[in-house]
């Protein structure tokens, strides 16, 4: 059985990143859903919250499971026994990162293969980033997210109101 992990920070998962989830599970036995947890980035979303949200995206599969990690994801792929890492692409600016962090994974475990999936052309601009960037400006972005993605970005991204005396 072949095993590919797909990591990222997913904050929060997109509709991008399903695209290349679903084109994963018709090529991989299972596919392992990795909430990178990187404590020198800043997230919105706790691990826990965008851990729940990656579950109840990739319900609909099976063959998907979803965890966190603050280790190196090739500790964790062969750790499970996987043999592909993937990576989901947009653009000429993803491919040329994503290129530089396969190289740098190839050189910590060379047996491990990096797949690139671009996710569908009509979510080539949608980036977790851009999502949040677009939803504080009042946009519609239901179209690039999952309802419960929308509910939990605008609870989180809501004005507060200021206290009363």
């Amino acid at each position: 059985m072949t095993i590919a992990l797909y990591a990222g920070s997913f904050d929060p998962i997109t509709a991008g990143h399903l695209s290349v989830i679903r084109q994963a599970v018709r090529l991989f036995a299972h596919v392992v859903v990795v909430v990178a947890v990187n404590p020198a980035k800043h997230t919105l979303l706790s691990p826990e919250e965008r851990v729940a949200l990656v579950r109840e995206a990739a319900s609909l599969h099976p063959n998907v499971s979803v965890l966190h990690t603050e280790g190196l994801i090739v500790d964790l792929a062969r750790a499970m026994g996987a043999t592909v890492l993937l990576r989901g692409v947009r653009g000429a600016t993803d491919a040329q990162f994503e290129t530089e962090l396969a190289q740098h994974n190839r050189a910590l475990a060379p047996e491990l293969s990096t797949l690139f999936l671009p996710a569908e052309a009509h979510l080539a601009e949608v980036s977790s980033s851009a999502l949040k960037a677009r939803l504080a400006r009042g946009e519609d972005v239901s179209t690039h997210c999952l309802p419960a993605v929308l509910a939990k970005l605008r609870e989180r991204l809501a004005p507060t109101s200021p206290s009363t005396p």
